[in-house]
């Protein structure tokens, strides 16, 4: 018998996903660069960060908990978004999800967040009348 003892990655909970919405809007709310964008467009934010918590338990659980529509929510400030503010997102998103949460649902969780900026990206571009091309140049 071997003394080798598997040692599992937990596996992700509401919890973690709660703990990461909080600290990462936290981190986007003091961010220099996309901060205001958020804090002008969000006049509840407790009531916020717990649709986002659904949000995120419907797209790593399919738990069906979020019933919003998203891409409303951001055409609404479509003017103030920009590629390169997905990419700030996306960098405070991969910094909070690597800094709570085991490397493999980090990145389960970095690579949902990539599909979501890109379609919502392609989204605002559609409604803006902007070319993909056009967008990654702004």
């Amino acid at each position: 018998m071997s003394d080798f003892v598997f040692d599992p990655i937990p596996e992700l909970t509401e919890a973690d996903l709660e703990r990461v919405v909080h600290e990462f809007y936290s981190r986007v709310r003091r961010d220099a660069e996309i901060g205001p964008i958020f804090n002008d467009a969000i006049r509840d934010w407790p009531e916020h960060l717990d649709k986002l918590s659904a949000f995120w338990s419907s797209v790593m659980f399919t738990s069906g908990r979020y019933k919003g529509r998203p891409m409303p929510a951001h055409i609404r400030h479509a003017g103030r978004i920009t590629p390169h503010g997905f990419a700030r997102w996306l960098a405070l998103w991969r910094e909070t999800t690597d800094d709570l949460l085991p490397a493999r649902h980090a990145a389960a969780m970095q690579e949902k967040a990539r599909r979501i900026a890109e379609s919502l990206m392609l989204g605002i571009d559609f409604h803006l009348g902007r070319l993909p091309s056009d967008a990654r140049q702004a």
